[in-house]
């Protein structure tokens, strides 16, 4: 967790494209996705995933197309004269769709949950992972964020916004190749 990986790296584009007021609605709606990613590994639905691998390859193929459309609107992403309004493409909306569709978040709390044991007590185990990994979710989101307002200088320049906004696309597209091909 924390790696560069599709939601990260949005949010480091929201954050570099719109600034950290401007953003947090993308990174709420992050936040709210990825929980319920947790949520539901909690609640045993990797399970589910599991006994129905279609259900997961339809969600993979969801995951894949969305993504691959915010990393051409990042790619595209003119560059900044002024910081505007977020766009459409960086709301909560926006942010819970690819928080709930990140292979790799699936991945990673799945990890979390199939690993040591934090209590003896399963029920206390488990919400004592879920506190610790939403506490994460909440800081790294955040910090991802606002590393990006600082890439933000580079976005003024025409020539250096196709250059960074072409490499955080290429970011996007291969860490969600790296996670869905793992």
């Amino acid at each position: 967790m924390g790696s560069p990986g599709p939601a990260t790296i949005s949010l480091m584009a929201a954050g570099s494209a719109y600034g950290v007021r401007r953003s947090l609605s993308y990174l709420i709606g992050i936040v709210v996705g990825t929980t319920i990613v947790l949520l539901a590994v909690a609640t045993g639905i990797t399970a589910a995933l599991l006994a129905v691998p279609a259900i997961g390859s339809i969600l993979i193929w969801i995951s894949v197309a969305y993504i691959l459309w915010l990393a051409y609107h990042i790619a595209t992403a003119p560059p900044l004269a002024e910081p505007t309004e977020a766009s459409s493409t960086f709301s909560v909306a926006g942010g819970t769709l690819l928080g709930i569709a990140n292979p790799k978040a699936w991945v990673a709390i799945a990890a979390v949950f199939a690993s040591g044991r934090l209590a003896d007590d399963a029920t206390t185990d488990a919400a004592a992972k879920i506190a610790v990994l939403t506490a994460m979710i909440i800081a790294i989101c955040a910090i991802w964020l606002v590393a990006g307002t600082s890439i933000a200088p580079l976005l003024r320049d025409p020539g250096r916004a196709r250059v960074v906004n072409a490499a955080l696309a290429v970011a996007l597209v291969g860490a969600t190749a790296l996670a869905v091909l793992h």
